[in-house]
């Protein structure tokens, strides 16, 4: 048994984080993480945690992840949203506005934060869930994310003395970016639950994909079909990212919480329950409380049904690091439903749950050679697992 002290959990949050904003009618709406913080702060979570703001992270920092070049066009963007500066600025999905260095590199010096924090002893998890922006690879901005904050986390964690991180990325969009800024770098293991690429944005992400020469296993990608829920969603959780954590071994636990894969989610197509999000969060805390004695990172990412998904699905979050999870039968505080009907003009969820059962068979229960999502995970075996002495049937 581990001898160190009770766990302390910290969340980076800061009233600022609300200016990253890309305008009107932007799917990313800042609104979705300030109802995040009023819901936890009203279910009582944040008593349980310490909670910090962030300041603007020094251009020194960025670059531990990002070009020169990718930086001096973030600040030449902010200074004038209508200069042309490429780096994939400037485009629908990641239009300039201004202040956009500011408040990017606040998201990104807040997970950085936690990093640092960790490996000082300060904190066994940390929660920014303002964070997660997995898209941004080194040299551009890109799907709603201007810098990669996971990376940067990563890094901080390598940079500190860290040898051996695994990176559990659960959004429905294929974590492109984090994967891109580790592809050669065998001390980091990026693990991806997403959306096949053939239905669904970046188009990338395959199983066939498993890391660069001298790091290849270090690259684990799950393509999952279109229209999967629940079951199969966390079954295939369990059947990848458990046995290659469990083999890694690593020392810190990073991962992305992206809840874009809810089946009310206008932006993808695959099926999934607050209550199928809560228990992956479960999973996944459980994995690192067994594997790297509680060390253990996680950021927000996507989530576009900005009222009834998202708060809910990182309060349940906060509750889990906080070790006060919130039951799935809980109502859901009045007075934030006060505040959502006047600030959005609509009902929000009556209940933190929507009544589904977050059940699933592992993979020991046998392989389903007829099962779509089957199908997708033993891809995912086959490639990578022998790269990682890992066997695909039975691991």
């Amino acid at each position: 048994m581990s001898s160190r002290p009770p766990r302390r959990t910290r969340v980076v949050w800061d009233d600022d984080f609300v200016r990253y904003d890309f305008g009107p009618g932007h799917p990313l709406a800042p609104v979705r993480i300030a109802l995040t913080a009023l819901l936890c702060r009203d279910l009582g979570l944040l008593e349980h945690v310490e909670v910090v703001d962030a300041p603007v992270a020094t251009d020194e920092l960025l670059r531990t992840v990002h070009t020169h070049g990718l930086v001096a066009a973030v600040r030449a963007a902010s200074a004038d949203p209508r200069a042309v500066v490429g780096h994939g600025i400037g485009t629908t999905d990641t239009p300039a506005f201004a202040g956009m260095h500011d408040s990017a590199a606040r998201v990104f010096a807040g997970s950085v934060g936690l990093a640092r924090a960790l490996l000082a002893g300060e904190v066994d998890h940390g929660v920014n869930f303002a964070g997660g922006l997995h898209h941004a690879s080194a040299d551009a901005a890109s799907g709603f994310c201007v810098y990669n904050d996971c990376a940067g986390a990563i890094q901080a964690l390598l940079d500190g003395g860290v040898e051996r991180v695994v990176y559990v990325d659960t959004d429905v969009h294929h974590g492109d970016g984090t994967e891109s800024v580790f592809w050669d770098d065998p001390r980091v293991t990026t693990v991806s639950v997403h959306e096949s690429g053939r239905t669904l944005f970046p188009g990338t992400g395959y199983p066939t994909d498993v890391g660069g020469p001298g790091a290849e296993g270090t690259a684990v990608n799950v393509a999952l079909p279109a229209g999967t829920g629940d079951a199969g969603w966390l079954r295939a959780i369990h059947a990848v990212a458990r046995p290659v954590v469990r083999e890694v071994r690593p020392q810190v636990l990073v991962t992305q919480h992206g809840c874009d894969t809810h089946v009310l989610d206008p932006l993808a197509h695959l099926r999934v329950s607050v209550d199928g999000q809560r228990a992956a969060a479960a999973l996944l805390h459980d994995l690192a409380h067994e594997v790297t004695d509680g060390r253990w990172l996680a950021f927000g990412g996507g989530g576009y049904e900005l009222v009834d998904v998202v708060p809910r699905a990182w309060a349940h979050l906060v509750g889990v690091a906080a070790h006060r999870p919130v039951e799935p039968t809980t109502p859901v505080p009045a007075g934030w439903l006060e505040h959502v009907e006047q600030l959005v003009g609509q009902p929000g969820p009556r209940r933190m749950t929507d009544g589904a059962d977050p059940t699933f068979d592992t993979w020991e229960s046998g392989f389903d050679p007829a099962d779509p999502v089957d199908q997708a995970v033993m891809a995912t075996r086959k490639a990578v697992f022998p790269l990682l002495g890992l066997d695909p049937w039975f691991d």
